[in-house]
């Protein structure tokens, strides 16, 4: 048996004593150049370097070769995922902040996971009081003559009181372009006040809308006001006013002085809208006109507060209510 010849050291000198250039491993040559089976024979192979291989696999070192590409390749291919879903992550997160931020003013659509931001909704209108709409003067013109067509502000308001009651109806001549419901509600609240007609229990005042009324509070253009209060032969187009024509079942309240008032009353539209009312139920009533007769005291409701305040040297003050100290 021959003895086994010992491999060259890597890099140690060669047959002829020239040393042996330290080059790329065969395999990995291999590897590149496409070749087929079996070990390429390149005249100056390096040996395999210790522990480069495992025992009992010779000649499978291109197979390993393979697989430390492949190994490599894998691992390239991982990086860049991983560098992708970071990338992804930080866009993400940069995103939820984007709409996080645009969350104080504005709401995403339900199911929209994009972060953009839609414009929120547009703030709801403000509902106004009783109280606020009454303070409010409205747009109408002081020669406007509507179409004298009323409708009647439906719905029912009970008397609240147990004194003689009144039944009235409230008309709203079409096209004014005022609040009917406030205008009904106005009169309720005015006739039922114990500073008004109702004082002291002795009447009470309940809205309807159908049947046969005592009498109809009707709100109309200043046309139609004069047309029904010259059935009872008054004339409500010198001072623009309103009037009870008695020989009809109509109180009639000029709108152009219920939407801008009066100048005795200046802005206090509420008190003066209140005296309307007062002034006028009180003529159905039975009561006249009359004065203050004593400088700076309240007018009487039943004075013509729209007309004056001041006369004969006296000096009134505006009053809407028929007992203003109860």
């Amino acid at each position: 048996m021959l003895p086994r010849q010992r491999q060259a050291e890597p890099g140690a000198p060669g047959p002829g004593g020239t040393r042996r250039r330290q080059g790329p491993r065969q395999e990995y040559l291999e590897a590149f150049d496409g070749s087929g089976d079996g070990p390429r024979d390149t005249g100056n192979a390096a040996a395999p370097a210790p522990g480069a291989g495992v025992p009992g696999q010779r000649g499978g070192t291109k197979g390993w070769a393979f697989a430390g590409i492949a190994a490599a390749a894998v691992t390239t291919v991982l990086a860049v995922v991983v560098a992708g879903q970071v990338t992804k992550g930080r866009d993400g997160a940069g995103a939820r902040s984007r709409s996080a931020a645009g969350q104080a003013g504005q709401a995403g659509l339900p199911g929209d996971a994009s972060g953009a931001s839609v414009p929120s909704a547009a703030p709801s209108a403000v509902t106004l009081t009783y109280d606020q709409k009454m303070a409010k003067k409205y747009p109408l013109a002081a020669t406007l003559e509507g179409s004298g067509k009323f409708d009647a502000v439906p719905g029912v308001d009970k008397a609240p009181g147990s004194g003689q009651k009144y039944r009235y109806r409230v008309d709203v001549e079409q096209g004014l372009g005022l609040d009917g419901a406030l205008f009904a509600e106005a009169v309720q609240q005015t006739l039922n006040d114990k500073r008004s007609w109702a004082h002291g229990g002795a009447r009470t005042f309940e809205r309807v809308s159908s049947g046969k009324p005592d009498f109809v509070i009707t709100l109309a253009s200043p046309g139609t006001t004069a047309k029904w209060c010259a059935k009872s032969g008054l004339d409500t187009t010198e001072d623009n006013v309103s009037c009870d024509s008695a020989a009809t079942e109509r109180v009639m309240i000029n709108a152009y002085r219920w939407a801008q008032g009066s100048k005795t009353y200046g802005d206090r539209i509420h008190a003066y809208r209140q005296m309307l009312i007062n002034h006028e139920v009180g003529h159905r009533l039975g009561h006249g006109h009359v004065s203050c007769q004593k400088d700076g005291e309240l007018a009487p409701v039943m004075q013509q507060q729209t007309k004056f305040l001041d006369h004969d040297g006296i000096h009134c003050r505006p009053n809407p209510w028929p007992y203003p100290a109860s």
